[in-house]
């Protein structure tokens, strides 16, 4: 998966002489250290993360833990003291003035908390005002900011005013802004924290439902547990300006790097966050391809099945992705029937599962249907199998892993 971001030993000091900060950091003292004898504040230590093209990767931690500063420092608006910054292979940290406004104007955008609004200006050109400093015509950017207005489902108020709207919508109109000039990497700090919890959830699937269509790279910041395992591929816990741990919710939950992590998800219920990509199993059901000959490939997965005393598989294509499921039953029909290809033998009762369904919807589609489960990714590429027994397992493992 190719690299969109990639930050290297980045450093930020905040006072009145930054390196000798540096020097005091490379003998070994401490950020309370350095600023008790210097005043100045380590706001970034040695930051070393890369995020892939079309992730959504979440900072974390506590107030004062650098989050906001690391963000801020990803498109400049914070200069790094220490370390490399590049955004597509360019470095940011050395980036000249002109290059940097043409980076932030037409390949990278910001959503802040507050939603940042012109009150003066209609949504319209609020949602256009990106693009109008770039210099694009009134009615290119007319158009392009009604288009993403719609996506946020604010087309219809495209005249209205800042202050006619409500928090959440203003914070959409704030999102459509940032989506107008189509950058590739968005920068989120705290965006939906100032939002009331029904409001941030539906903005949250609103970002999903956006980002399952385009695919951009978004670094999220958060403090909010729930919104991070919901939005995040992957999270960074931050504390006192480094980076303490990085990986998938699953993998952080599961395997905590020191006491910190372990503490900062102290008393969190694991099956909340668990979805079926966590559960899935590779090595649950038998995974066929389709030859050319129909019949020659269901009389070989009948007898692959009868060998492994399973009577479910799932055909996938030279690609990986799903294409149906069979049965020993279904396949002696279908060649009872004289078909002529494995299609003719798929189960109707038997669709897929996508990778970020909770767990508490796949025990009721198990529950409901008690079948093996293929679960898919959003390009519906097969990831896996979920079954009753993979399932009961799974929730076993970590009840039992909460009370150790």
């Amino acid at each position: 998966m190719a690299e969109k971001v990639v930050v290297k030993n980045l450093y930020k000091i905040f006072g009145h002489s930054p390196e000798l900060a540096m020097q005091m950091l490379k003998r070994g003292l401490s950020k309370d250290e350095i600023f008790q004898q210097t005043g100045m504040v380590v706001g970034v230590k040695d930051a070393n993360f890369h995020v892939n093209e079309g992730e959504i990767f979440v900072l974390m931690g506590l107030s004062g833990s650098g989050k906001s500063t690391l963000i801020r420092l990803l498109n400049r608006l914070v200069d790094p003291t220490h370390g490399q910054i590049l955004v597509g292979g360019n470095d940011v940290a050395t980036m000249g003035k002109q290059a940097l406004i043409e980076l932030r104007r037409k390949d990278l955008a910001m959503v802040f908390q507050s939603f940042a609004l012109l009150p003066h200006l209609s949504v319209l050109r609020n949602t256009a005002f990106g693009l109008e400093v770039a210099g694009v015509d009134r009615k290119k950017r007319e158009m392009r900011a009604m288009e993403v207005l719609d996506q946020v489902g604010l087309k219809a108020f495209a005249n209205r005013m800042p202050a006619e709207l409500s928090g959440g919508m203003q914070q959409r109109v704030g999102l459509a802004r940032a989506l107008a000039v189509d950058p590739s990497l968005m920068l989120m700090d705290e965006a939906f924290s100032a939002l009331d919890p029904l409001k941030r959830t539906e903005m949250q699937e609103l970002l999903l439902k956006l980002q399952a269509e385009q695919q951009r790279t978004i670094v999220f910041v958060s403090h909010d547990l729930d919104e991070a395992f919901h939005i995040g591929n992957r999270i960074a816990i931050m504390e006192g300006g480094r980076i303490v741990q990085i990986g998938t919710p699953d993998e952080i939950l599961r395997n905590p790097s020191d006491e910190y992590v372990r503490a900062f998800f102290k008393g969190v219920d694991v099956n909340k966050y668990l979805v079926a990509k966590d559960v899935a199993s590779s090595d649950e059901t038998l995974v066929i391809q389709a030859g050319a000959d129909a019949h020659a490939d269901m009389r070989a997965a009948i007898a692959r099945l009868r060998e492994t005393q399973r009577m479910y598989a799932f055909v996938v294509g030279t690609d990986g992705r799903l294409q149906g499921a069979v049965s020993i039953d279904s396949m002696y029909r279908a060649m009872e029937a004289q078909a002529s290809a494995l299609s003719g033998a798929f189960l109707s009762h038997i669709t897929p599962v996508p990778a970020a369904t909770v767990l508490r919807e796949l025990v009721g589609r198990i529950v409901q249907n008690p079948v093996p489960l293929p679960v898919v990714d959003t390009d519906n590429r097969y990831l896996g199998a979920v079954t009753q027994t993979l399932l009961l397992k799974k929730m076993v493992e970590q009840e039992e892993s909460s009370h150790e």
